[in-house]
């Protein structure tokens, strides 16, 4: 039962649904602001719980609008079985119990269809056999027994009064048959009708029990064909020398019609059924009926208004084993023809069903209904919403739960909680950053290939520089590349696309892995072992927490040891603990989802039509050729002319001038990528002339770009030179080289692309390259590598700035110890900070107590004369 289910309206539903959700999002956002949870964790855990409250509110809701949407495609292919599960009250709840009657009701009718269909064809076949024969013979002149002829004249009746009858149920069926209604005397009229039946020469004697003065408003040929039908039907059934009775009587605006015979009657169970078409094959077959008079009967009360049925034999009758069938009509029937409920309406009947058999050996026995529709419900697999949102970029074709992933994702959420809130990156965090790793590469199908397997040696590399390195900055990009190579482990990801596609996808694989969640918790409970773990859970937790604190009160050095692995959960770190918990948990179970689940982010692109003139791609590549070239000359001449050439024509400094315009280069080098990308897209190679031309093209584009990046990092090495070094300066070295690396491989992408993998390896080395060169900038410990320079740049030119160097990270304080003592005390200064084992990291292990801090004089002339700050350029 789900949480809504007893609301009776889908707009008090939807009202509760929001306002609940927004109440938890609110009261969660304020609690993460008051307790100083960083917006960065308080905001997606904000979001998904909301989520989280909104789909359990939520379930049910809409999960039948989307299964009858595949029900009424099944039943559009002749599938009229199907039923949807309902069980709430509201108006989706009442849409899906009449689609199931629906349903039901066109089961019926596509039933009698078939059944009609089949039954006519045997119904046809026996005369159809028996004239044939007698043609047949006569063709061959074998004589002309008069016995014989008379037998086919029958069978010809007979197909002739079965092809009247099927026209006179086609004009009910369609509307065409309208009733011409005038007085008539019953009296007379039943009468006529037990004339018309003795002709037929059947041994049964007929009684009428009708008053003379009852006269009716009626159709006089229908209720004829009514009358007579029931009189057939009767003497058919009646054993030799029987009598079948007739009556009729008045009920008040109403007045019945009843027929009744000695014959052996009509189970209670078959009732119903026989007023169907070829309800009463089994004995009409030796009767000699159609096995459409009942149903023709049906159809006249029906047009009048009224309505037929078997009752129980009256006991005082002779005969009272037989049938009787009693008519209801009213005497003035109504203005309109009611059209029939048992034959499909114009649009029902254009529904396409499974052809029957095209020879039927026997006919459908009344208590063997063919195809009829289950009775029990049945669940079919609808696309969800999320479904509809991500389409085929990400589809979940039911992806099976899996608990032990939801355990791993709890314990890493847990350990999250426990070992990173109130601690600097340290140990922990790569306890904390290995166990989600783990249950990741558990996640995912594809981790025994050789691309998972680097990046998860590249994972645990990064991971594992917090516990080497203090400087945030390193660590906190080694750590997001970490998570990066992980996910396009879990994904595969091959090109540039495919890899920023993993990254976007990520945090969506919170939303789209909600179904996916709820599968893997129902599928311990659904297996019954739902209570069975809560349980366990409630009461393993309890034994831990008593028998816990009674032990490690009773002895201090159990004691010392729990202070050692669990932390101090203060009133004041509890809701942050809280929300990291949260947020490491749904972090993992997003990657875990996507490593299990991975969406189509490298599809097969089309195939691009090159352009049909050489010049359309080689002229535009010329004209960025040209430019390079002008650049490239403009700087040799800076180069040669010097700095009072510079002076003359621009008015600035040389280290002005190579620091002007390094962003610029940069963003030229990342554009030579889509441009070589794009030349090699559209030029075509089909001749060896487009081969030469494409490579000699984009090999002089790249020859420039290489030069270019060289001159970025000349430039940048005359401004560290003139300026000082800084983290973000080398930064910017590596990640122009970096790009240099990337164009020389772009070009061999290109050029070779066909024979190396059609050139989808480039991105797997964007990313593998770019990871190995922030292991290599960590590996060189970048904070110290900065300090050492900017020292001896001190002691070569007595230039320094103390306020860069003080906010350096305790890396650099074994190459700041070198300072003089006066320069030492304005950047270093002891660190009071205790942390635990847990926050050990090998860069404050070697700062041996000391951390780079600004100078705690308050005297600001003294201080500027004892610690210089150098008037410099910001990055």
């Amino acid at each position: 039962m789900t949480p809504l289910e007893r609301v009776s309206s889908i707009k008090v539903k939807l009202g509760l649904l929001v306002a609940a959700s927004a109440l938890v999002a609110a009261v969660v956002a304020s609690v993460g602001r008051v307790t100083g949870v960083s917006p960065w964790i308080s905001i997606p855990v904000t979001i998904g719980i909301a989520l989280a409250v909104t789909q359990l509110l939520a379930a049910g809701m809409t999960s039948p609008l989307r299964q009858m949407t595949v029900a009424a495609r099944r039943m559009a292919r002749g599938d009229y079985s199907v039923s949807v599960p309902v069980g709430g009250a509201d108006e989706v709840g009442q849409l899906g119990r009449a689609f199931n009657t629906m349903a039901s009701d066109l089961g019926a009718v596509d039933r009698q269809r078939r059944e009609l269909v089949a039954n006519v064809s045997h119904e046809l076949r026996t005369p159809l056999a028996a004239l044939t024969v007698v043609l047949e013979n006569l063709v061959d002149g074998v004589g002309s027994d008069p016995t014989a002829l008379q037998t086919a004249l029958g069978q010809a009746e007979r197909l002739s009064r079965l092809v009247e009858d099927l026209l006179d149920l086609a004009r009910v069926d369609a509307g065409k048959a309208p009733l011409s209604t005038s007085s008539v005397e019953l009296g007379p009229l039943l009468e006529a009708c037990v004339a018309e039946a003795r002709v037929n020469g059947r041994p049964v004697t007929y009684e009428i029990d009708a008053p003379d003065s009852l006269v009716v408003e009626a159709d006089a040929d229908r209720l004829s064909q009514l009358v007579v039908n029931l009189l057939d039907n009767a003497s058919r059934h009646s054993p030799r020398d029987g009598v079948v009775v007739v009556r009729a009587g008045l009920d008040g605006e109403r007045y019945h019609l009843e027929v009744l015979d000695s014959g052996p009657g009509v189970p209670v169970a078959d009732r119903s059924r026989v007023f169907e078409p070829f309800g009463t094959l089994s004995a009409s077959a030796e009767g000699g009926g159609t096995g459409l008079g009942l149903a023709i009967a049906r159809w006249v009360t029906d047009l009048h208004g009224g309505s037929i049925a078997f009752l129980d034999p009256l006991p005082e009758t002779a005969g009272a084993a037989g049938a009787r069938v009693r008519v209801d009509l009213p005497l003035r029937p109504p203005a309109r023809p009611i059209t029939s409920h048992l034959t499909p309406t114009h649009e029902e009947s254009q529904m396409p069903t499974t052809p029957p058999a095209a020879e039927p050996a026997q006919p459908a026995e009344p208590s063997q209904p063919v195809d009829a529709p289950t009775t029990d419900a049945k669940a079919y697999a609808a696309p969800s919403v999320l479904d509809d949102i991500f389409g085929t970029y990400w589809p979940d074709s039911g992806v099976a739960g899996r608990f032990g992933l939801f355990i791993g994702a709890v314990i890493a959420g847990l350990l999250g909680g426990l070992l990173i809130p109130d601690r600097n990156a340290g140990l922990g965090t790569v306890i904390v950053l290995l166990a989600a790793g783990g249950v990741v590469m558990l996640a995912s199908e594809r981790r025994r290939s050789w691309f998972p397997i680097v990046c998860y040696v590249l994972f645990a590399l990064l991971s594992s520089v917090a516990v080497f390195r203090d400087a945030e900055w390193i660590v906190v990009l080694c750590l997001l590349t970490a998570i990066a190579v992980i996910l396009c482990a879990s994904t595969g990801a091959k090109t540039l696309l495919g890899i920023v596609l993993t990254g976007i996808s990520w945090p969506l694989a919170g939303l789209r892995g909600i179904p996916w969640l709820g599968r893997t918790l129902t599928s311990v409970s659904g297996h019954g072992h739902g209570a069975a773990v809560a349980r366990t859970t409630v009461l393993s937790l309890l034994g831990l927490v008593i028998f816990g604190l009674l032990f490690t009160t009773a002895d201090a050095v159990l004691g010392s040891w729990v202070d050692q692995f669990v932390p101090d959960v203060r009133p004041d770190t509890f809701a942050a603990r809280i929300f990291m918990t949260v947020f490491v948990f749904g972090v993992v179970m997003g990657a875990a989802y996507l490593a299990v689940n991975p969406p189509r982010i490298d599809r097969s692109e089309r195939t691009s039509q090159p352009v049909a003139n050489r010049y359309e791609w080689l002229a535009p590549v010329g004209v960025v050729v040209a430019v390079f070239a002008a650049f490239l000359v403009a700087q040799a001449t800076a180069v040669f002319g010097g700095e009072d050439y510079l002076r003359e024509t621009t008015g600035l400094t040389y280290a002005e001038y190579v620091h002007q315009g390094f962003g610029q280069l940069t963003v030229a080098t990342a554009l030579t990528l889509l441009v070589i990308w794009a030349a090699a897209r559209k030029a075509p190679v089909e001749t060896v002339a487009d081969r030469l031309w494409l490579r000699v093209a984009l090999g002089l584009l790249a020859a420039e770009a290489l030069v270019v990046v060289g001159s970025a990092l000349y430039r940048m090495h005359l401004y560290q030179e003139a300026y000082g070094f800084t983290q973000l300066r080398l930064l910017v070295d590596v990640f122009e080289a970096w790009l240099g690396l990337l164009v020389i491989a772009g070009l061999v992408a290109a050029v070779a692309g066909g024979a190396i993998g059609g050139g989808l390896w480039l991105g797997r080395f964007a990313l593998v390259s770019g990871a190995v060169a922030l292991l290599g900038i960590a590996a060189i410990n970048p904070d110290a590598w900065i300090a050492e320079h900017n020292v001896s740049r001190y002691e070569e030119t007595g230039k320094i700035d103390t306020d860069f160097l003080s906010g350096l990270s305790d890396d650099a304080v074994p190459a700041l110890e070198k300072l003089p003592d006066d320069l030492r005390g304005c950047v270093l200064g002891p660190n009071d900070r205790e942390g635990d084992w847990l926050e050990w990291n090998l860069g404050r292990e070697r700062a041996d107590g000391l951390t780079p801090t600004y100078p705690a004089t308050t005297d600001t002339t003294d201080s500027a004369a004892v610690c210089p700050s150098e008037n410099r350029y910001v990055d």
